[in-house]
Order: C-alpha cells, then structure tokens, then sequence
C-alpha cells in the first residue's frame, strides 16, 4: 500500500473545464459477481456493430454454423461477426437495430441447438515471438471493437498508431451513472485485463502505460493493485470521480496535462486510449483464440428486481436480458441503452444487443421523474459552464435549429461528444444533444456528398488532362514525322497534289462542257454508219442469193422446156418417118436425165455437193430401170409408137419424182453429221464450195445441146411458158421440201454467222461466175455443129 500512494503522490492530477456531479446510482448492480445467462430462442445479428461498413456475408440460410465462426469478412474497417452460438443459420433479412432511428438494417438470424460448440482460431502463447503485424491482424479477425461505446474498429485504431505513440491510457473511469460493466470485469478479471494492456502497450511500442480510474470504484483499484503486484511496466493512476471524465480528451488532459487540439485525435499528441473492455477482448482473442462473441452487460433500474452485470452474447434480444433480471414493466415504461445521460430510448424490446451496448437502463417514474415541457432558452449560459469540451452550446443550438450548417461547422459541432452535460444543467429542458445529434447527421450527409462532387471533379480533371497529355503526344508525332519527310518525298507529294487538282479541273470543265456547250458525238456517229453499213451489206447479200435460186429455178425451167420442145419435135419427125422408135426412146431419156440433172444442179448450190451428187446418180439409175421396165417388145413398140410420147414422158418424169423424194427422205444425213463433227467451220465452208463448183461443172456436161433449144423455138410459145412455169413450181417444191441445211448449220457452227453468211455467198458467187463461164464457152462450141445440122 504504502508503494502505491508513494506512485501516487509522484505523478500529478490535472483537471477539465466544466463538467457535473449527477448522482452515481452504481450501488445497484456493482455488488454481484458477472452471470452467465441461459441461451435465448433465436439471435439477431446485425452486419453493422462497429463505425465503419458492414462486411460481406459468407453464410446461407441453412447453413450450420459454430460459435466463434465468422458470418462475415471484410478489411479495414469491414469488420468481422461471428456466431454466439452454434445452430443453424434460418434467416438473412432486415430487423430493427439498437439506434436512435429504429431503422431496419441486414442481419442474420441463427437458432440455437444448445450445444454451445466453439471453432476456436490457433492459439498464441507467445505473442512477442510474432510480428506485430501478424497480432493485428488476429485482432481484426476476431472483430474486436471499442466496447467503451465508440465501437471504432480496434486493429485500424492500433495501426494508426504503431508509430509516435508515447502514452498508452486505458480508460477505466466509467463516469455515467448506473454504468458497473468495467468495474464488474475488473473486480472479476482483473489479470487478464491487464495483459490485455501489455499487449496493446507491446504493439505500440509505447513508453508509458497508465490505466486510469476514478476513486468512486475501491474494489475495481483493489483487484487490479492486486494482480499487478510489484510489476513496473503499468501504472494505475486513480482520478476524483467527475462526470465525464471518461472522454478521450479529458481523462488525456487529467493524466497527461495535455489537451487534444480542435478537429483532431489524442494520437496527434502521442496518447492512445483503449477501453478496460476492449483490453480483456485482445487479451482472449490473441492468447486464447476467441472471437468477440459477447460482452459485459449491465441490467440496471429499479423496474428490475435483480439488477446485475451478466455476459451477453451478441445478437440476443433486450427482452431476454430484461427478463433474466426480473423485469417488471409499468405503464409508460422506457428501456434506455446505454446511461442516462449518453444513453437512447429503444424502440421496441427486440432489439438485439451489438458490440457497443454496454447498458440496459429499465428506470422506474420516480427515477425518472416526471417529463417537463421544453422552453425558450433564457441565455442563462449554464450549459456552457458544463460543457467538458469548452464549446459554446448555447450559439449551436440556434444554429442547429435554424439549419445554418456553416456556422454550425464554425463553432466546432463536432467536437461535441455528446455528454449531455449541457442538457442536463438546462433549467429549459432542451434536449440540446437531441438537436446536436441531428445536425451532426446533417453535416456528415453534405460532406459525403461534397467528398462524391470532389471525386467526380478530381475524375473529369484526370481525363481532361490525360486527353490533353494525349493530344500533345499525337502532335508530336506527327510533327517528328512531318520532320523526317525528304525533299524527295515532298516533291512526290506536290506531284500528287497536282494531279488530284488536274483531275479535278478536268472534272469541273466537263462538267460545264455538259452544262453549257453540245459534246463532240462523232465518233458514236461514225460507229452507228458503220453499223447500218453492214446491215445494207448483209440484206444485198441475202436478195443476191435468193436471185442466185430465182435464176437456178429459171434455167431448170428453161432447160425442162427446151426437153419438151425437143420431146415434140423428135415426135413429128417419127410420125413422117425421120426417126425411129428406138431413137426417139433414146432421145426422150436423155431429155429426161438431162432435166433431171438440171434439178439436181439447181439444187446443189443450197444442198452438200456430195449428197447432191449421190442422190443424182439414185435418179438416175432408177429413171434408167423405169426405161427398161417400160420399153415395148416388139409388138408393144408399134402400140407404143402410136401411143401419145408426152404422156408416156411426164408419167416416167412423175415416177421418178417419187423416187427421187423416198430417197431424200430417207437418205441418212451422213455428211451434214461429219461436217458438225468437223471443229474448223472455215475449212467446211471452203469444202462445201469446192463441192459446188464441181456439182456445177458435172451440170454442165450434162446439159442438152442447142437442138433440143432450137426445137423449143420451133415450139408453140404459149405450151412453151405454161410448161416453163409448171416445172419452176415443182422445182421449186422439191427444192423447199429436199434442200439440206448443208450450209445455215456450217454458218451456225462458225463463231460469227454473219462472216460465214458472207464468206458462203462470195462462195456460191464464184461458183455461179464460173459456171456461167463454163456454160457460154460450152455453149460456142455446140452451136457450130447444130447450125450445121440444120442446114
């Protein structure tokens, strides 16, 4: 003892400006050991037990889940949960949570199977042997927070200080009234909260660690004296029992002398506070390897009967609690979380406890008292002689109330850490924190919005500088590039220029040209002459060759006339005994082959020469067979002399006719066949020309002589041209019915009928100039001997 008021006396005590005295109502629960309680019938657990953001869920409904087991993950501040309990995970949906809202947020519902299983994470006997790091990040794992009632996130808080802290405070003092939770833990655990100290103190690497607590708690000084026995490495200072002493910035300026400055942290003067509470949690999850599953609660106010501090595992509805300590509600009955002063009135009973609630407050109407009507501020300046944080409450509840947020930053709002001092010294009655709380929301929503503006304008500035940088980039390129082109290449490229301008000159004269001034179409004109030229060219042709087959028709008439004439005239001489039968028998037959072979060569210009010449030898022969068929004997002859000769004549003429058609008919087309195999249509052409002339040459051997002409002179002119014009029809028939395409298919094989049309009429031309050549010179050397006959 007398070690420890020596410690006392050598380090000094310092004081805050304002504060109270309110009456301390701890004796209510302070004096019974902490109590486990049974398990309820299902836990609710929020995502959100901390400041910060909620973390990602790794359970689903369904799922079976043991104690200690993470229901979430995250970083940062992305703190962890884990289950109370082992069960079975029955519901993800959104449920009312302890905030001053009552508005619902996510939580997990699990239902307890009673076995109470852990999932434990590996133990750490050593922790000095570990990287500081690495002991972190455990503490983020386990998802311990303030339990002071801050509930920052531990681990952040550690790792913002891992460098320049000097002074370690552990803030034992829990000046609210009603509030036994830290001097139960420290009365019945008074070792493990202070290794959980060491701890914090071995990973700041800080110089001093104090633990500061206030006088009104002798059996919380007595135990932690006690475990720490003669141990250098803390100290435990003892402070005059002030409300609020228990904030950051005023146990700092009682145990350090300092003060924290405006808008800023007790680290920024190389002080870090923990709570006793948060202390005892890294204590179990850093040695022993549990995850914060529940927390000291205290069940408090006279409308309990048995009002006590008892472990409360996260997630368990306030009614189950109030019902294990005898709750007795009467009419109008408020359930307040957390002390009078800093406390908030719940909404309804189901609220399940979280991280931060280290009170519940069931008070009865005389400790309540009863509710006063709010008044105007009388500017009594009382709530700012309380006021711990040396703010002006009176100017920032005008402020507040009329939304002048500018002034309400001006006066440092947010320096207020809502005590209730100020409230609870107002003979008003305005509930001035309800007010500062408020525009606090407000403050917060307009810099998260101006944080979102100043993010979007920090991304467009980014990209119109990075489009600028871009377009510098581009420039310089081209203007590298522009600097490498030669003379050489620039020459090229006026060419280039020049040209493209040409041509669009030329395009825009022709343009006008069209527009203004008829063009030059001599050239179209000439093309169309020339083409009318060879039409008139191609229609002379066709009426020369149909003259050529008027004409052949013609001589075969002729030649059929003059055998008439002949016919008569050789049977006047055989009636007054010139002749006789057999020489007018052989006379008439060659009469009849001569005219037969005048119908051939009639035809042989159209037809295949070949084919022409073959069906004139058939004629022929069969005309010769029908003459020996029909020549009388010698009785018959003088029947046959007397008989009419031209009958007998046209009736051997008709046979033969017949004959000659049934062999035209049915002749195969061997030739023609051979000719469209032939590939040259140019050599078939030639072919069929040479077989014409010679067709023509063997009709003019074959044609009479100049008597059976002078005969036909002698002949009655009229009978004459009758019998002219009868053989030209049946000539003329026979030619249509008989003549062979011979020469259309060897024109249609050649690749330009209109060539091969023009080549086979020079063709039958030259044959017809040659035949009529052949025939005048013929005709000169018989005329001598007839003309010698008749005289």
């Amino acid at each position: 003892m007398f070690n420890f008021l020596s410690r006392l006396r050598r380090e000094p005590i310092w004081d805050f400006k304002g504060g109270i005295h309110p009456p301390e109502m701890k004796s209510q629960s302070s004096g019974t050991p902490l109590t486990e309680i049974p398990l309820p019938k299902q836990f609710v657990l929020p995502l959100k037990q901390h400041i910060g953001h909620e973390g990602e869920i790794v359970v689903s409904v369904g799922d079976s889940v043991l104690r200690g087991q993470p229901l979430t993950f995250g970083s940062g501040k992305m703190l962890p949960i884990h289950a109370p309990s082992s069960g079975v995970v029955t519901a993800i949906a959104p449920h009312i949570t302890a905030h001053p809202s009552g508005l619902p947020e996510i939580a997990i519902f699990i239902q307890p199977d009673g076995l109470d299983r852990w999932q434990k994470m590996p133990v750490i006997i050593d922790y000095r042997a570990q990287e500081r790091a690495v002991i972190v990040e455990r503490i983020h794992q386990a998802g311990v927070a303030g339990l002071g009632g801050a509930g920052f996130p531990t681990a952040t808080k550690v790792r913002g200080g891992l460098k320049g802290v000097k002074t370690l405070i552990i803030n034992a003092a829990e000046c609210e009234p009603y509030i036994t939770a830290d001097d139960r833990l420290m009365q019945d655990y008074a070792e493990e909260v202070l290794e959980g100290s060491r701890i914090l103190g071995w990973l700041l690497q800080s110089e001093k660690i104090i633990i500061g607590i206030e006088d009104n708690k002798p059996e919380a000084i007595s135990a932690l004296t006690h475990a720490l026995g003669d141990a250098q490495d803390l100290v435990i200072r003892v402070i005059p029992t002030k409300y609020p002493s228990g904030g950051a910035k005023q146990l700092t300026k009682i145990l350090t002398g300092r003060e924290v400055p405006k808008g800023g942290r007790s680290s920024d003067i190389g002080v870090l506070m923990q709570n006793v509470g948060t202390a005892f949690a890294i204590k179990r999850a850093v040695i022993d390897g549990e995850p914060l599953t529940e927390r000291v609660v205290t069940l408090t106010g006279e409308a309990l009967s048995h009002p006590r501090n008892v472990w409360g595992r996260l997630g368990t509805p306030v009614e189950h609690l109030l019902n294990f300590a005898g709750f007795t509600p009467h009419a109008d009955q408020m359930v307040i979380m957390g002390g009078p002063l800093m406390g908030f009135t719940l909404p309804a009973l189901n609220v399940p406890i979280i991280k931060i609630s280290n009170c519940l407050l069931a008070p009865s109407k005389a400790e309540m008292g009863e509710p006063e009507e709010e008044q105007g501020c009388i500017r009594c300046s009382a709530c700012a002689d309380a006021c711990p944080a040396g703010l002006l409450p009176q100017q920032l509840y005008w402020y507040c109330q009329g939304g002048d947020h500018d002034k309400a930053r001006a006066y440092n709002l947010n320096d207020c850490i809502e005590c209730g001092a100020c409230a609870y010294v107002c003979p008003s009655n305005i509930p001035l924190v309800q007010y500062y709380r408020q525009e606090k929301a407000e403050l917060l929503a307009i810099d998260i919005e101006a944080q979102r503006t100043q993010e979007a304008k920090a991304r467009f500035e980014a990209r119109q500088a990075r489009l600028e940088k871009e377009k510098l980039a581009r420039e310089a390129r081209h203007a590298a590039a522009k600097a490498r082109v030669t003379h050489v290449e620039k020459d090229q490229v006026n060419a280039a220029l020049e040209r493209v301008k040409a041509k669009n000159a030329t395009a825009a004269q022709s343009v006008t040209l069209t527009e203004g001034v008829e063009p030059d179409n001599s050239a179209v004109i000439a093309q169309r002459a020339a083409r009318k030229a060879k039409a008139r060219a191609y229609q002379a042709e066709q009426q020369a060759v149909e003259s050529d087959v008027d004409s052949r028709q013609a001589a075969v008439a002729a030649a059929v006339a003059r055998a008439k004439a002949k016919k008569a005239q050789s049977q006047s001489l055989t009636e007054e005994g010139r002749v006789t039968a057999d020489d007018y028998d052989s006379q008439l037959n060659a009469e009849v082959v001569g005219v037969e072979a005048a119908i051939e060569n009639s035809g042989a210009v159209a037809e295949d020469p070949r084919k022409a010449a073959v069906a004139a030898a058939i004629a022929r022969a069969k005309a010769k067979q029908a003459a020996q068929a029909t020549e009388p004997t010698a009785e018959p002859e003088a029947a046959a002399r007397d008989e009419d000769p031209r009958k007998a004549a046209v009736a051997a003429a008709i046979a033969r006719a017949k004959a000659k058609r049934a062999a035209q008919t049915t002749e195969p087309t061997a030739e023609p066949e051979a000719a469209a195999r032939d590939e040259d249509p140019r050599k078939a052409a030639v072919a069929a020309a040479i077989a014409r002339a010679k067709a023509k040459r063997a009709a003019q051997m074959t044609e009479p002589t100049a008597e059976p002409e002078a005969a036909a002179r002698d002949e009655d002119p009229r009978k004459a041209a009758v019998a002219a014009a009868i053989a030209r029809a049946k000539a003329k028939r026979a030619a249509q019915t008989t003549e062979p395409t011979a020469e259309p298919e060897a024109v249609a094989r050649d690749e330009d009928p209109r060539k091969a049309a023009v080549a086979a009429a020079i063709a039958r031309a030259k044959a017809k100039r040659a035949a009529q050549a052949n025939a005048s010179h013929h005709s000169n050397e018989t005329s001598q001997p007839s003309s010698v006959s008749e005289e």
